[in-house]
């Protein structure tokens, strides 16, 4: 018999069954879109933390032992950074760029509002090797400050706004800096650079909060991390060493795994489904003993009678895994609007490579649901399913 005969066998139960058959299909559908969209929304996740943080991925960060991260500001912890640790990290990372920095948190008044924001004291010439700007221009002199994205925004702040800090004075903003996102470093976008020789007037401050050594070339930050360690540390540990590649691939491993297992807990639904595959296919050959046995009786070999009920796995495994991989798109684009608050990430490869596998895994769910049936079906003795009431 013709291969397309058994399919048609197959086809003519679906409908048959329309409604037992539609909600299986139903079952995978939402089983490829939970997949999917889950997929979407880790991938998204991971892309969106990589975005963010790959800026600080070529930077070795150096921070007085007992400051921590640069410390509290002015009038917080007394271990800091001297000139000649700075002069020292110079010559053991040249040709990198070494950045001196100045940290703290102060009150300010913008208009009649007052405010906390993070003041940061950075040499003009190492602002445009850290930031970039979005809006007015860097740097030139001790009575500007450029304002964070995010701080701008929250504060209604524009080029000529000015910014009153409380008891060191006030300040021109001559710059909007881009927004950066969530680093290692330093985060300004909640707050103001400011040129470093004001910062050390203001705040009475000589020694330094932290160092970046910007490295030109990633292969070597680890050579460039001991280097430091080694000139710095040894007879006691003075400085922490912070490489940002090793954290960055950590977090985007631990992000990754948590991509897999939410695709993971997706996938449970479509092997409900598969299971409510299962079960419409023991029905379906129970209630057609006889008919298997007609067709044993006439010559249909075993392997044909397996393949009617395949087929109708599959067709039912197709159907839903095709649209629930299309209605997939707008599940991730609402699961990522909603978690994420944008759907940049939703039409990249990495993102739409998910409706391959969601597809593919529906149909593959289905045929597995399908082969004990099948087997089943085929084994069954044509005497006795002839006789069946």
């Amino acid at each position: 018999m013709q291969p397309s005969l058994f399919f048609d066998f197959a086809l003519r139960n679906v409908r048959l069954h329309w409604f037992r058959s539609l909600l299986a299909i139903i079952g995978i559908v939402i089983g490829v879109v939970a997949i999917v969209s889950m997929g979407i929304l880790g991938n998204s996740l991971v892309l969106a933390i990589s975005d963010s943080l790959s800026t600080v991925g070529d930077s070795v960060i150096i921070t007085p032992h007992a400051g921590g991260m640069g410390g509290f500001g002015p009038g917080g912890s007394k271990e800091l950074l001297t000139e000649r640790m700075i002069e020292q990290i110079r010559r053991a990372v040249a040709p990198d760029t070494t950045i001196p920095i100045y940290s703290g948190s102060s009150r300010m008044t913008i208009g009649t509002e007052d405010t906390v924001g993070v003041v940061y004291g950075i040499k003009p010439d190492d602002i445009p090797i850290l930031l970039e700007i979005e809006d007015g221009a860097y740097l030139k002199g001790s009575s500007g400050a450029m304002a964070g994205a995010r701080f701008a925004e929250e504060n209604n702040l524009k080029v000529g706004s000015r910014i009153t800090i409380k008891d060191k004075g006030s300040l021109r903003v001559v710059g909007i800096l881009k927004e950066r996102g969530m680093g290692f470093d330093i985060n300004p976008d909640y707050g103001i650079v400011v040129e470093d020789k004001w910062y050390q007037q203001s705040y009475n401050q000589q020694d330094y909060d932290m160092a970046i050594v910007k490295v030109r070339d990633l292969t070597r930050i680890e050579q460039t991390k001991e280097v430091i360690e080694k000139q710095l540390n040894r007879r006691e540990t003075e400085v922490d060493v912070i490489d940002t590649k090793a954290i960055l691939e950590t977090l985007l491993t631990t992000f990754g795994q948590i991509s897999t297992f939410t695709t993971a807990i997706g996938g449970i639904s479509l092997i409900v489904a598969g299971v409510s595959i299962l079960n419409i296919m023991m029905m379906s050959v129970t209630e057609r003993i006889k008919e298997i046995g007609v067709l044993r009786s006439i010559g249909t070999q075993r392997r044909e009678v397996r393949s009617i009920f395949l087929y109708e796995a599959l067709i039912l495994g197709l159907i839903g895994s095709i649209i629930g991989g299309l209605l997939s798109i707008f599940g991730g684009y609402a699961i990522s609007l909603l978690m994420l608050e944008t759907t940049e990430y939703l039409f990249v490869p990495s993102s739409l490579i998910y409706i391959v596998y969601g597809i593919g895994f529906g149909i593959g769910t289905s045929l597995l649901s399908g082969l004990y049936p099948a087997w089943k079906a085929s084994n069954l003795n044509p005497i006795e399913a002839l006789r069946h009431e």
